[in-house]
């Protein structure tokens, strides 16, 4: 019986491990900031090879150029927000309270 009980011990063990992980990679911040960055670097773009018509219908102001910039910053800061405040695994304590 005692095998039987290390079993489980040891898939709990495992399932917590990838729940740890997937949690980790579905945090919000990583899908936010990635979706950000990678539609700053498209209007970053479309601001750079705006033509002096677009900047015209604009009045001067390269509109697509400063939001790329701004959505770039944006993702970048919820990705380093992520990298310096990561996530923590809940501990079983955590889990009975809930």
């Amino acid at each position: 019986m005692s095998d039987h009980t290390n079993s489980h011990v040891d898939e709990v063990k495992e399932l917590e491990a990838k729940s740890a992980t997937a949690a980790r990679l579905f945090d919000v911040r990583r899908i936010i900031g990635g979706l950000f960055v990678v539609y700053g670097i498209i209007v970053t773009i479309a601001g750079i090879t705006a033509s002096d018509a677009d900047l015209k219908k604009a009045q001067d102001i390269n509109i697509n150029l400063w939001a790329g910039i701004g959505m770039l910053a944006l993702g970048l800061f919820f990705l380093v927000w992520l990298k310096l405040r990561p996530t923590a695994p809940p501990t079983p304590d955590q889990d009975d309270a809930a």
